[in-house]
Formats: structure tokens, C-alpha cells, sequence
């Protein structure tokens, strides 16, 4: 038997330990890992913060409780699963996908809780509309009047949110604001053939539509 004493090396628990400050460390700094691993970190913490921010406003946001309790109303119930959190390749905070009945949250999009709550509204607004009024997504009108209500009552709008886009109005800048987004948004359904249609929709509708504030004016 050897009187030589052996060292016992790191635990399995440190190792694994070491390993997720190692990677915690090369996504802060972009120091050591591969860029694949520094990518597949970065988005495994957009979908943890985007998950816990979700559950905060899905539980203590009275503007996302309240449209919730509303959508309940119209037999939609939504839950976590309907609302998710994932990657998106395109240039916006999220969405909302009819032929599912879910809202998409673009993971790592947001500039803040505050924005992440406004894009919850806006969406479930969207979601609403689909449930109550039966909306043809694929008929401008349709798809116009959501956009403005959405706009309108989401919170996207409002001078702060403008003010981080760097546009500055004080002449109805928040009428001014749906009317932008609302055509910049109906433009980039495929069933809109130009810019003249979707700004063609959103006139026709906006009168109507804008001073539609449902369910914010129903009382319980």
C-alpha cells in the first residue's frame, strides 16, 4: 500500500459550478467559449427574464390582470402557456397569432418591464378582439380597427414611449402615434397589396374604432 496521500479532486457539483460561472462570465464579457455558447447563453438568460417578468405581470400588472379577467369573460382563458416567450428574427416586441390563440413575447426585444407590460396589452387586446368580434385578420378593415384599439389602449402610444423613439409631438401626438402604427402594421399583412390600402383601411375605420375603448369602459 503507498503511504503517498492522493488529493481528491473538484466535486461533480463544483465542476458544474465552475462551469456556469465560467459561461455567466464569458457571455458578460465576451471572453473565453465559443461564440456559439456565448449566443446560447445570452438567449437561455433572455427566456429566464422574459418567463419571470411575464409571470410578475400576468400576477400584479392591473392592466394585464384586467384584460385577462375581460378575455375570461369572452371564454378565452389565458394562461402562462398562452402567452410565450421566444426568439423572434423580426424587428418588433411581439405578437399575436390567431391560429394559434397565443401571444409571442420576442425574448431579449425589451427595453424594459414597462415595455414588456405595454406589449402584453397591446397583444391581448389583439387577442380580445379575436375572441369577442370574431376578427378577419386577412380583411384590412378588420385587422385595422384591432390595430388602432390596440395601440390606442396598450400603452404604446403614450408621450414616454414616443419620447424613447425619438419623436416628439404635442399637437395629438397620441392620435398621431395610433395612425402611424396602426398603418405601419396593417401594411405588413400579406393580404395588403400597398401602402395606399393600409392607409386606406385605417381612415376608413378610425373614427369608430379609436373611440371603441371595450373593455375599459365595462363595468362588472
Amino acid at each position: 500500500m503507498s503511504s503517498e496521500s492522493s488529493t481528491p479532486g473538484p466535486s461533480k457539483e463544483d465542476q458544474t459550478t465552475f462551469e456556469r460561472w465560467r459561461r455567466h462570465f464569458s457571455m458578460i464579457t465576451g471572453l473565453g467559449g465559443t461564440q456559439e455558447e456565448r449566443a446560447a447563453d445570452m438567449e437561455a438568460y433572455h427566456h429566464r427574464m422574459c418567463e419571470k417578468r411575464k409571470r410578475e405581470l400576468m400576477t400584479y400588472s392591473p392592466a394585464v390582470v384586467f384584460m385577462m379577467k375581460h378575455l375570461k369573460l369572452t371564454g378565452a382563458d389565458v394562461s402562462e402557456d398562452d402567452i410565450v416567450c421566444a426568439p423572434c428574427d423580426f424587428n418588433r416586441s411581439g405578437g399575436f397569432i390567431p391560429e394559434a390563440g397565443v401571444v409571442l413575447l420576442c425574448q431579449g426585444k425589451f427595453l424594459n418591464k414597462g415595455h414588456m407590460e405595454d406589449t402584453i396589452v397591446h397583444e391581448l387586446v389583439h387577442m380580445y378582439d379575436h375572441a369577442k368580434f370574431k376578427v378577419d385578420w386577412n380583411n384590412l378593415r378588420h385587422h385595422a380597427c384591432s390595430e388602432i384599439r390596440a395601440n390606442s389602449l396598450g400603452g404604446d402610444c403614450r408621450w414616454s414611449r414616443e419620447f424613447q423613439r425619438g419623436i416628439f409631438a404635442f399637437s395629438k401626438q397620441h392620435q398621431e402615434c395610433v395612425r402611424r402604427r396602426a398603418v405601419l402594421s396593417v401594411r405588413a399583412n400579406p393580404a395588403c397589396p400597398d401602402q395606399a390600402a393600409a392607409e386606406k383601411a385605417v381612415n376608413e375605420v378610425w373614427e369608430s374604432c379609436f373611440n371603441d375603448t371595450r373593455p375599459f369602459d365595462e363595468i362588472y
